[in-house]
């Protein structure tokens, strides 16, 4: 990309936010640069017509990535990694699954419905594959080496050490 694409200031740092943190949602943008919303959201589409970012909708937020390092596989799996259950959800049953909805709730210690919702949502997304086992549904992480590589080389930009405790991934790549 020609430096005059970020000759501004405030476009060169919104642009470096979304690399630090590919999948940050608007939101997360506004509280931590501290720009008014009319100026963030305009350098958003103008880097986003300007084909350096690109945008994706995970159902409840948009989000932001750097164009060219990311397909859309890897979205997917960033949108899922930025939501707080749904990466512990991950983390568990890459850890120790596949794992039933009951084994999940205990281990997340939240609402079978609360747990159900984001694997519903984790499946829509083929991100995990279902499997009926008698009269209970049993999960597993679809791709996991894509999940796994994609947590540990942003893990930093993730702030869930519980995650972090139950993958000790920075071992595996």
């Amino acid at each position: 990309m020609p430096d005059s694409d970020l000759e501004l200031d405030s476009r060169r740092t919104i642009y470096q936010r979304i690399a630090d943190t590919p999948g940050v949602h608007f939101r997360a943008l506004l509280d931590e640069l501290e720009y008014a919303q009319g100026t963030l959201q305009y350098q958003l589409r103008w880097l986003a017509d300007e084909g350096l970012i690109d945008v994706s909708d995970d159902g409840k937020y948009t989000r932001y990535y750097p164009a060219v390092e990311f397909d859309e596989a890897d979205r997917t799996v960033m949108n899922a990694l930025r939501r707080e259950y749904s990466r512990r959800i991950l983390a568990h049953l890459l850890a120790d699954g596949p794992l039933s909805t009951t084994q999940l709730t205990d281990r997340l210690d939240k609402a079978q419905s609360t747990v159900s919702w984001h694997l519903s949502k984790l499946a829509e997304a083929d991100l995990v594959t279902k499997e009926r086992d008698g009269r209970s549904v049993v999960y597993e992480v679809s791709d996991p080496d894509r999940v796994e590589y994609l947590y540990t080389v942003h893990q930093l930009s993730f702030t869930d050490k519980v995650v972090d405790r139950i993958l000790g991934l920075w071992d595996g790549y």
